[in-house]
């Protein structure tokens, strides 16, 4: 079985930084991997490099069999122009920490403005599929609202249904919850739940431990640019092995960290 994502001693360095030393991870069909460790460790730089908004220095890095941003000729990538990366993007959707609503645009517009202008699709059918979308994500009621009259948490589902909007085999979640207020995560987060188990393929970076456990098939701890430990949420959350990771999850799930 061909994985969503395949990534493959993936290596990346801002100047002297070296920020991912040599990465591979797999995830396939339905599945949900989250990628968990403590801020600077790699974990959003690698998801960015998912979608080519990063451009990696090394290695290979596939969606859904497709080399990402770049053409191989025998030996040699050459990397595509920003066009041709931006149609690979289309089928991968991303959510981001800060929700970059257009302002100027009804909840209803925002969900409704990439399908209509990158993937010119017919107006009238986007609506339907914008208001169903809307509907999904609980904001049934808001379409004619604008982000300045919804809370953070609204916005980000707002931002939820203007990715699944353009229908993607992948969506990519970069710390969806860490702007929020404490009592809107968890709104966010039933949203990403319902997502797994309808069978969108996910990639997570979250700090919310409890999520990576419940809705997890793999759980990713990364540390200093590499994978410290991999496997099933209950073996690396529940039962880690390695002792970097055991420090990490006891700060982390302290009530007093």
């Amino acid at each position: 079985m061909t994985a969503v994502v395949s990534a493959q001693k993936i290596c990346k360095s801002f100047g002297s930084l070296d920020v991912l030393k040599g990465i591979d991870l797999e995830v396939h069909e339905r599945e949900v991997l989250c990628l968990i460790g403590p801020s600077g460790s790699g974990k959003s730089t690698l998801l960015r490099c998912i979608n080519h908004l990063e451009k990696i220095d090394a290695g290979r890095l596939y969606v859904d069999g497709v080399l990402v941003g770049y053409r191989q000729r025998g030996d040699k990538l050459h990397e595509l122009r920003e066009k041709e990366v931006a149609l690979q993007r289309k089928d991968i959707g991303m959510v981001f920490q800060r929700f970059n609503l257009f302002p100027h645009m009804t909840a209803l517009e925002n969900v409704m403005e990439a399908p209509v202008q990158v993937r010119r699709e017919p107006r009238s059918e986007v609506r339907q599929r914008a208001l169903e979308l809307l509907d999904r994500v609980g904001l049934a009621d808001k379409a004619a609202s604008y982000p300045a009259q919804l809370s953070g948490g609204q916005q980000q589902r707002v931002a939820i249904a203007r990715a699944l909007a353009m229908q993607p085999k992948l969506m990519l979640f970069d710390e969806p919850t860490s702007a929020l207020d404490p009592e809107l995560v968890g709104d966010v987060l039933g949203v990403m739940r319902q997502l797994a188990k309808d069978g969108m393929t996910m990639v997570v970076v979250t700090h919310e431990m409890q999520f990576a456990r419940e809705v997890a098939d793999k759980v990713l701890f990364m540390d200093g640019g590499v994978v410290v430990e991999a496997g099933p949420p209950d073996q690396v959350i529940g039962d880690p092995k390695h002792q970097r990771t055991k420090e990490f999850l006891a700060r982390v799930l302290s009530p007093n960290a």
